[in-house]
């Protein structure tokens, strides 16, 4: 019996078939082999009724967006497949960026304080043979799902949403004034909040492999000398399995958390989790300098995180728009999920607010509200150097070194260049410093990442880069000319907020300090 075995198999929730089910799933998109059934359909006929000006589908994280729209006095229905509830394990984030949910009237102040779970100080990044990074306020509050998720469904049904738990979406029809999903459920607009594999998303990619994916393991545990200290990224082996391994740490309520994490491609021979798994226990007490004996194991995490080039998926369909995972927001070094929905909740709370006020329901309409983001589509090439090919010979250490490097060259550049980053946040004038600086003091490391990479990469990252520029600098422009835009019709309105959020957004300048 392997170490994964022998450990998943005690856990509380059958564990270790979890983990087989979900390597199965990662097996199958390696292999090409998960089914796109045809959900999406369209009629030309007009729905004589329209009970809801929308519904939600999925949520676990589409409460948040369902809530803040209730909040606004907009009919909103939301349907879930199972009971909606938070699960044990928090999720981290910046304090800063929890501040969104007192913005929009989710939460009081009080309540946000009792949501946040854990807190935690200084957060670490470490390579193999570089020194270490240290940074304050970075990820370090985590948040209690349970808690959050049942105080926003009180919210959303006290604010008239209407909750429809153990409802899994099956089908949706796209009406001229509506959609209707299975023929029950009729709304003006719906909003797919249900996840990387949303079967929605998989029609409308027509179940295109992804790009990139991030593998996950991990698990919560007690036994740990206390540690009030977390590790957002760090690395301690050179390349193996064909894989830079990745780790994370933070404090939990019950325990410790610890994940292995590794960026690849969706090639057949690829690693798979339960492997991943037992190289997670194979090195977890090298990484945190404590045997395995000595550590009692609450839960396994494990997940697979896909990405794509085309993202944000602009809408396939009139009436219909991916949020959250569904629209691929995060970047490829993101997992997504909860931090990527807050980052964006405000923007896209205020333009579905403004698309049903002016009845832009339309594709073409709804596109703006998933804009393209240059700051995240530079971050393929940081994904990329970040990775090996599945048949590629590079130095085993070749990642570790850039990254020490460059992460030194941030450090020294000061909080300003470094936290952003660390937040998945990419701005012209921080990536422009520290493009400079590493690229005159290590000339010899960035001419040895271009094999790696490849040309056409890094000239499609350059162009990426000229955008971000550009963003930089129609942001501050627009904004200064938005108190000439309030006699616009209501649609030249909309459009033009849409362009102000998509640079602003697109330049990181919704970064908050």
């Amino acid at each position: 019996m392997t170490l994964t075995e022998q450990i998943l198999s005690q856990l509380p929730g059958d564990a270790l078939s979890g983990l087989r089910r979900t390597d199965e799933l990662w097996r199958s998109l390696r292999e090409d082999q998960l089914p796109v059934s045809q959900v999406v359909h369209e009629s030309d006929v007009l729905l004589e009724t329209i009970d809801w000006d929308v519904i939600i589908c999925g949520g676990t994280l589409g409460i948040l967006s369902g809530a803040a729209l209730a909040q606004k006095g907009w009919r909103v229905a939301l349907l879930e497949r199972g009971i909606l509830q938070g699960r044990e394990q928090e999720w981290n984030i910046s304090r800063q960026e929890l501040q969104v949910f007192v913005e929009l009237k989710l939460l009081t102040e009080e309540e946000l304080e009792k949501a946040i779970a854990t807190q935690f100080n200084p957060v670490r990044v470490s390579f193999l043979g570089g020194s270490e990074v240290f940074a304050q306020d970075v990820l370090n509050n985590g948040i209690d799902p349970v808690f959050l998720l049942e105080t926003l469904k009180q919210k959303f049904c006290n604010s008239g949403g209407k909750l429809f738990e153990n409802t899994p979406f099956q089908e949706v029809t796209v009406h001229p004034n509506g959609v209707s999903i299975q023929k029950e459920f009729t709304a003006r607009l719906m909003l797919d909040a249900m996840g990387h594999f949303s079967p929605i998303v998989r029609q409308a990619r027509q179940g295109k492999k992804p790009d990139a994916v991030c593998l996950v393991v991990g698990s919560c545990a007690t036994g740990f000398s206390d540690n009030n200290s977390g590790d957002l990224i760090v690395s301690f082996t050179p390349i193996q399995n064909q894989c830079q391994y990745f780790w994370e740490a933070f404090p939990a309520r019950d325990g410790r958390t610890t994940y292995l994490f590794t960026y690849l491609d969706a090639e057949v021979d690829r690693i798979s989790l339960e492997t991943l798994f037992e190289e997670y226990f194979r090195l977890l007490p090298e990484y945190q300098n404590i045997e395995l004996s000595q550590l009692q194991f609450k839960r396994a995490l494990f997940g697979l995180f896909p990405c794509y080039r085309d993202s944000p998926l602009k809408p396939k369909w009139d009436r219909i728009l991916p949020v959250g995972d569904s629209s691929g927001s995060q970047s490829p070094l993101s997992f997504g999920g909860f931090g990527a929905m807050v980052r964006h909740l405000k923007r896209l709370t205020e333009g579905i607010d403004e698309a049903l006020e002016t009845d832009i329901l339309h594709r073409n309409g709804l596109a703006p509200l998933q804009p393209y983001q240059p700051n995240l589509t530079l971050t393929w090439l940081f994904q990329r150097a970040m990775s090996v090919g599945v048949d590629q010979k590079i130095e085993p250490n070749q990642i570790n070194e850039l990254l020490a490097i460059v992460f030194q060259e941030m450090q020294q550049l000061g909080d300003p260049v470094l936290k952003p980053f660390l937040q998945d946040v990419v701005q012209f004038n921080p990536l422009f410093q520290t493009l400079i600086k590493t690229g005159l003091s290590h000339p010899k490391l960035v001419l040895k990442i271009i094999p790696q990479v490849g040309v056409l990469a890094l000239l499609d990252w350059i162009k990426h880069f000229v955008n971000l520029a550009t963003y930089s600098a129609l942001y501050p422009t627009g904004k200064a000319l938005t108190p000439w835009t309030k006699n616009l019709l209501p649609i030249q309105q909309y459009y033009w907020n849409r362009w102000i959020q998509a640079w602003k957004y697109g330049s990181g300048r919704d970064y908050k300090k």
